[in-house]
Protein backbone atom coordinates (compact mmCIF):
# COMPACT_ATOMS: atom_id res chain seq x y z
CA UNK A 1 0.00 0.00 0.00
CA UNK A 2 1.44 3.37 -1.04
CA UNK A 3 2.04 6.03 1.57
CA UNK A 4 -0.46 8.87 1.52
CA UNK A 5 1.11 12.09 0.24
CA UNK A 6 0.80 14.96 2.74
CA UNK A 7 -1.64 17.71 1.79
CA UNK A 8 -0.51 21.16 0.72
CA UNK A 9 -1.81 22.52 4.04
CA UNK A 10 0.21 19.96 6.01
CA UNK A 11 3.39 20.66 4.04
CA UNK A 12 2.99 24.41 4.58
CA UNK A 13 2.14 23.91 8.26
CA UNK A 14 5.29 21.84 8.80
CA UNK A 15 7.41 24.40 6.93
CA UNK A 16 5.97 27.53 8.59
CA UNK A 17 5.64 26.32 12.21
CA UNK A 18 9.33 26.72 13.18
CA UNK A 19 9.39 30.27 11.78
CA UNK A 20 6.26 31.21 13.72
CA UNK A 21 7.66 29.72 16.94
CA UNK A 22 10.97 31.57 16.46
CA UNK A 23 8.98 34.82 16.29
CA UNK A 24 7.02 33.98 19.46
CA UNK A 25 3.85 33.22 17.50
CA UNK A 26 1.57 30.23 17.43
CA UNK A 27 0.25 28.90 14.17
CA UNK A 28 -3.55 28.94 14.48
CA UNK A 29 -4.47 27.59 11.06
CA UNK A 30 -3.36 27.25 7.43
CA UNK A 31 -5.82 27.28 4.56
CA UNK A 32 -5.24 26.90 0.84
CA UNK A 33 -8.36 28.16 -0.92
CA UNK A 34 -9.54 29.09 -4.37
CA UNK A 35 -11.56 32.29 -4.66
CA UNK A 36 -12.73 33.27 -8.09
CA UNK A 37 -9.82 32.77 -10.46
CA UNK A 38 -7.15 33.04 -7.76
CA UNK A 39 -5.60 30.78 -5.14
CA UNK A 40 -4.86 32.01 -1.61
CA UNK A 41 -2.52 30.57 0.97
CA UNK A 42 -3.81 31.92 4.27
CA UNK A 43 -1.73 31.58 7.40
CA UNK A 44 -3.41 32.54 10.67
CA UNK A 45 -1.19 33.35 13.66
CA UNK A 46 -1.79 34.21 17.29
CA UNK A 47 0.05 35.07 20.48
CA UNK A 48 -0.94 36.09 23.99
CA UNK A 49 -2.37 39.59 23.80
CA UNK A 50 -3.06 39.21 20.07
CA UNK A 51 -1.06 39.85 16.95
CA UNK A 52 -0.48 43.09 15.10
CA UNK A 53 0.48 44.03 11.57
CA UNK A 54 4.19 43.87 12.44
CA UNK A 55 3.81 40.21 13.53
CA UNK A 56 2.04 39.39 10.27
CA UNK A 57 4.67 41.17 8.21
CA UNK A 58 7.54 39.50 10.10
CA UNK A 59 6.19 36.00 9.47
CA UNK A 60 5.34 36.78 5.86
CA UNK A 61 8.92 37.95 5.23
CA UNK A 62 10.39 34.98 7.13
CA UNK A 63 8.49 32.32 5.16
CA UNK A 64 8.46 33.90 1.69
CA UNK A 65 11.83 32.52 0.51
CA UNK A 66 11.46 29.08 2.21
CA UNK A 67 8.04 28.65 0.58
CA UNK A 68 9.48 29.58 -2.81
CA UNK A 69 12.38 27.17 -2.31
CA UNK A 70 10.22 24.26 -1.10
CA UNK A 71 7.68 25.00 -3.86
CA UNK A 72 4.80 23.01 -2.29
CA UNK A 73 2.23 24.77 -4.47
CA UNK A 74 2.51 24.38 -8.27
CA UNK A 75 0.18 27.23 -9.26
CA UNK A 76 0.61 30.91 -8.46
CA UNK A 77 -1.09 32.09 -5.27
CA UNK A 78 -1.42 35.05 -2.95
CA UNK A 79 0.12 34.68 0.51
CA UNK A 80 -1.87 36.23 3.35
CA UNK A 81 -0.74 36.22 6.98
CA UNK A 82 -3.24 37.46 9.56
CA UNK A 83 -4.83 37.03 12.96
CA UNK A 84 -7.66 34.50 13.25
CA UNK A 85 -9.70 37.44 14.57
CA UNK A 86 -11.96 37.92 17.54
CA UNK A 87 -14.63 35.67 16.00
CA UNK A 88 -12.07 33.02 15.13
CA UNK A 89 -13.01 29.71 13.58
CA UNK A 90 -12.45 26.69 15.82
CA UNK A 91 -11.21 24.05 13.40
CA UNK A 92 -8.71 21.85 15.23
CA UNK A 93 -9.12 19.77 18.39
CA UNK A 94 -6.68 21.99 20.28
CA UNK A 95 -8.75 25.11 19.50
CA UNK A 96 -11.70 24.06 21.65
CA UNK A 97 -10.50 23.60 25.29
CA UNK A 98 -9.41 27.23 25.85
CA UNK A 99 -12.84 28.46 24.76
CA UNK A 100 -15.10 26.20 26.83
CA UNK A 101 -17.58 28.53 28.49
CA UNK A 102 -17.46 30.99 25.58
CA UNK A 103 -20.22 31.84 23.15
CA UNK A 104 -20.06 30.12 19.75
CA UNK A 105 -21.95 30.36 16.47
CA UNK A 106 -22.47 27.06 14.68
CA UNK A 107 -23.62 26.16 11.19
CA UNK A 108 -24.00 22.48 10.44
CA UNK A 109 -24.05 20.82 7.06
CA UNK A 110 -27.55 19.45 7.74
CA UNK A 111 -30.14 20.37 10.36
CA UNK A 112 -29.53 18.65 13.69
CA UNK A 113 -32.54 16.92 15.22
CA UNK A 114 -31.75 18.42 18.66
CA UNK A 115 -32.29 21.97 17.41
CA UNK A 116 -34.22 21.37 14.18
CA UNK A 117 -32.05 23.83 12.30
CA UNK A 118 -28.59 24.30 10.80
CA UNK A 119 -27.59 27.54 12.53
CA UNK A 120 -27.58 28.18 16.25
CA UNK A 121 -25.68 29.98 18.98
CA UNK A 122 -24.85 29.03 22.52
CA UNK A 123 -22.16 28.31 25.06
CA UNK A 124 -19.43 25.81 24.23
CA UNK A 125 -19.68 23.33 27.12
CA UNK A 126 -17.22 20.71 25.93
CA UNK A 127 -15.32 19.12 23.08
CA UNK A 128 -13.34 15.94 22.62
CA UNK A 129 -13.19 12.66 20.74
CA UNK A 130 -14.41 14.46 17.60
CA UNK A 131 -17.56 15.73 19.33
CA UNK A 132 -18.72 19.21 20.30
CA UNK A 133 -21.17 20.12 23.07
CA UNK A 134 -23.11 23.39 23.05
CA UNK A 135 -25.85 24.68 25.37
CA UNK A 136 -28.13 26.73 23.12
CA UNK A 137 -29.70 30.03 24.13
CA UNK A 138 -32.97 28.24 24.89
CA UNK A 139 -31.19 25.81 27.24
CA UNK A 140 -30.98 22.71 25.04
CA UNK A 141 -27.83 20.63 25.21
CA UNK A 142 -26.66 19.86 21.69
CA UNK A 143 -24.02 17.20 21.09
CA UNK A 144 -22.75 16.63 17.55
CA UNK A 145 -19.75 15.35 15.64
CA UNK A 146 -17.33 18.12 14.69
CA UNK A 147 -17.34 16.89 11.08
CA UNK A 148 -21.08 17.68 10.93
CA UNK A 149 -20.27 21.40 11.22
CA UNK A 150 -19.73 23.67 8.24
CA UNK A 151 -18.19 26.05 10.80
CA UNK A 152 -17.88 26.69 14.50
CA UNK A 153 -16.57 30.09 15.51
CA UNK A 154 -16.47 32.32 18.53
CA UNK A 155 -19.46 34.61 18.55
CA UNK A 156 -19.09 38.09 20.00
CA UNK A 157 -21.92 40.41 20.95
CA UNK A 158 -20.25 43.71 20.12
CA UNK A 159 -22.88 45.63 22.10
CA UNK A 160 -22.42 43.62 25.30
CA UNK A 161 -20.97 45.11 28.48
CA UNK A 162 -18.23 42.48 28.42
CA UNK A 163 -17.11 43.55 24.94
CA UNK A 164 -17.37 47.26 25.77
CA UNK A 165 -14.92 46.76 28.69
CA UNK A 166 -12.17 45.64 26.31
Amino acid sequence: MAEKKPSTVQIVTDLVSPFAEALGLSLWDVRYEKEGAGWYLRIFIDKPGGVNIDDCEALSRAVDAPLDEADPIPESYTLEVSSPGIERALTRPEHFPPYIGQRVCVRTIRALSEVGQREFEGILTGAGDGRVHVRTDDGREVDFERRQAAFIRLCVDFGSEEYQKR
